[in-house]
C-alpha cells in the first residue's frame, strides 16, 4: 500500500506538472498575442501618423510652391514695368537730345549773328570816334581824361557829403554804446579820486635832533645809509630831514627805521642795526599781507605766492601820482566788468588787470619796460600766455591780438584818465601842446593852430584862398586821424577847422 500510494503520489505530482505546464503555455500563447495585437496597434497608429505627416509635408510644399510663384510673378511684373519706365525715359532722352541739339544749332546760329551785329558796333563806334575826334580835337585818352575830371568835380561833394553822414552815423552810434558800457563799468569801481604821493621827507621834534642822527664825526649817519642803502640829507630846513633812495621798499623801511629811532631817542650804529633788521622784517610782512588782501580783495585766483608778495611791492610804487597798487585793483575791476559787458572771459581780464603793472615793482632792478617785464615775471609763475600777452600790450606794444588784451589796455587808460588820477607837470603840458600845434600847422593852407581845454579840442584857421570848403572838411578828417595815430591822450581831441571869408570894397 505504501508503494501504490508513492506511485498515486508520483502519478498526480507528474501530473501536476504537466497540467501546470499546459498552463504555463497557454498563458504564455495569450501574451503572445495580446503583445502581437498591441504591436500591429502601434504599427497601425505609426503608419496612420506617418501618412498624416506625409500629407501634411506635401500641403506645405505646394503652399511653398504656389507663394515662390507667386513672389516671381510679381517680381516679373515689376521688372516689367521696370523695362517699360526704362524704355520711356529712353525715349524722352532721346526726343530731349533732338531738342537739344536743336537749340544748340539755334544758339550758334544766333551768335554768329550777335557777333556779326557786335563787329558792325564796333566798326561805327570807331567811325564815331573818328568822327567825334575830328569835330571836339580831342584825342580818346584826352576826352575820356576830361569826363572823368568833370565826373569826379561834380560827385567830389556828394561822396564828401556821404561820408561824412555814413561816419557821423557810426560815430554816433559807436559813441553811444562805448559809454553805456564805459559809464555802467565805472560805476561798479567806486575808488578814490585822489592822487597819491610818497614822502621821502621825515619830520623832526626838534633840530637837536640832527646832530644825533650824524653822530660823533658822522658815524650814526654813515651806519644808517651803509645799512639801509638810503641816502640822508641833513641842510638847513627846519624840523625835517629828506631821505633819498631809487629802491621804494628801501626807502619805506629806512624811513619808518629813522622814525622809530627818533621816537625811542637812542641813535647808535647798534641800535641802528637792531631797528632795521626788526622794521624789514615788518615790512616784508606787511607786503606779503598787502599782496594777500589785494588778491582777496580783487577774487583773483590761482597765483603763485611769490607772486602775490611781487605784487604787495606795489604798495610802496607811485606812478603819476596813483599808487600803483589801488591802480591795479581799479584796472582788475574795470577789466572785469568790460569784459562781463563785452563777452570775454572775465576771470582771464581781472587776473591780468591786477597783474598787469607787476613789472613796476622790479623795473627799478630789471632792465626794460615795465609791460615786458611783468609778462615775463608772469610766464615765470605759471601764468597762462594769454594773460601774459595781455600785461604784455597794455600800453599797445605789442598790438593786443586777444579781446581780452585789449579791454585790459582800455581799463588801463580808464583808469589813468579819471579826474585825479595823474599829475602832471607843466613842462610837459606845454611841451604836448607845443607838439599838437605843430603837428596841426604843419599842413598846407594852415594860418593859425590853438590847442585849447587841456588838448581836448584844437582849433585850425585856414586861408580861404588856399582851401575851400570840401578842402577844409578833408583836412579836419586827416588831421582826427594823424593825431589818432601818432599821440597819447586821455578822451577824445576835437579837431575845428575854421575857414573864414571876408568880401570888402571902397566907396569914393
Amino acid at each position: 500500500m505504501d508503494v501504490i500510494t508513492v506511485l498515486l503520489g508520483i502519478l498526480g505530482l507528474v501530473l501536476g506538472v504537466f497540467a501546470g505546464y499546459i498552463l504555463r503555455k497557454k498563458s504564455a500563447e495569450l501574451k503572445d498575442k495580446e503583445l502581437a495585437e498591441k504591436a500591429e496597434k502601434i504599427l497601425s497608429e505609426a503608419r496612420k501618423k506617418s501618412q498624416d505627416m506625409v500629407l501634411d509635408a506635401k500641403n506645405s510644399a505646394f503652399k511653398i510652391q504656389d507663394e515662390a510663384k507667386n513672389e516671381e510673378r510679381k517680381k516679373r511684373e515689376h521688372l516689367n514695368k521696370l523695362e517699360a519706365h526704362v524704355a520711356d525715359k529712353e525715349k524722352n532722352l532721346d526726343k530731349k537730345g533732338l531738342e537739344l541739339e536743336k537749340m544748340q544749332s539755334d544758339l550758334e546760329t544766333k551768335i554768329e549773328s550777335v557777333q556779326k551785329m557786335r563787329t558792325e558796333l564796333e566798326q561805327l563806334h570807331e567811325q564815331q570816334e573818328i568822327q567825334l575826334a575830328k569835330i571836339s580835337g580831342l584825342s580818346r585818352d584826352e576826352a575820356k581824361d576830361m569826363l572823368l575830371a568833370k565826373v569826379e568835380e561834380d560827385s567830389k561833394e556828394e561822396m564828401l557829403q556821404a561820408m561824412q553822414k555814413v561816419e557821423a552815423e557810426v560815430k554816433q552810434e559807436s559813441k553811444k554804446r562805448a559809454q553805456y558800457i564805459i559809464a555802467d563799468a565805472i560805476q561798479r569801481c567806486a575808488h578814490e579820486t585822489t592822487a597819491e604821493s610818497t614822502s621821502t621827507v621825515v619830520n623832526l621834534p626838534s633840530d637837536d635832533l640832527k646832530g644825533r642822527i650824524i653822530g660823533r664825526e658822522g658815524r650814526n649817519i654813515n651806519t644808517f645809509e651803509q645799512i639801509t642803502g638810503i641816502d640822508v640829507i641833513v641842510d638847513d630846513t627846519p624840523g625835517s630831514i629828506v631821505i633819498s633812495g631809487f629802491d621804494l621798499v628801501r626807502r619805506y623801511i629806512a624811513k619808518v627805521t629813522l622814525e622809530r629811532l627818533i621816537e625811542d631817542g637812542r641813535i647808535h650804529p647798534a641800535r641802528i642795526e637792531e631797528t632795521y633788521e626788526k622794521v624789514k622784517e615788518e615790512v616784508n610782512t606787511l607786503i606779503k599781507e598787502l599782496g594777500e588782501k589785494a588778491v582777496y580783495d580783487s577774487g583773483v585766483v590761482g597765483l603763485h605766492p611769490n607772486l602775490v608778495k611781487i605784487l604787495g611791492r606795489l604798495k610802496f610804487r607811485v606812478s603819476h601820482g596813483q599808487n600803483a597798487l589801488k591802480h591795479s585793483l581799479e584796472v582788475c575791476y574795470l577789466s572785469g566788468a568790460l569784459a562781463a559787458e563785452l563777452g570775454g572771459d572775465v576771470a582771464l581780464c581781472q587776473k591780468a588787470g591786477l597783474l598787469h603793472d607787476i613789472g613796476k615793482a622790479v623795473d627799478h632792478e630789471v632792465v626794460g619796460h615795465h609791460a615786458k617785464i611783468g609778462a615775463d615775471i608772469a610766464r615765470k609763475f605759471g601764468m597762462s600766455n594769454e594773460v601774459a600777452h595781455a600785461i604784455e600790450a597794455h600800453h599797445g606794444e605789442p598790438e593786443p591780438e586777444t579781446i581780452e588784451a585789449m579791454i585790459v589796455q582800455a581799463a588801463n587808460i580808464i583808469s589813468n584818465s579819471r579826474p585825479g588820477a595823474t599829475k602832471e607837470n607843466l613842462d610837459t603840458f606845454i611841451r604836448r601842446m607845443t607838439e599838437l600845434e605843430d603837428m596841426c600847422r604843419s599842413y598846407k593852407g594852415v594860418d593859425k593852430v590853438f590847442a585849447v581845454q587841456a588838448g581836448n579840442q584844437v582849433r585850425v584857421f585856414v586861408n580861404p584862398e588856399d582851401l575851400d570848403d570840401i578842402a577844409s572838411q578833408k583836412l579836419a578828417y586827416d588831421l582826427a586821424r594823424k593825431i589818432e595815430r601818432n599821440f597819447q591822450y586821455p578822451g577824445a581831441v576835437k579837431v575845428n577847422v575854421i575857414r573864414e571869408t571876408r568880401a570888402e570894397s571902397v566907396a569914393l
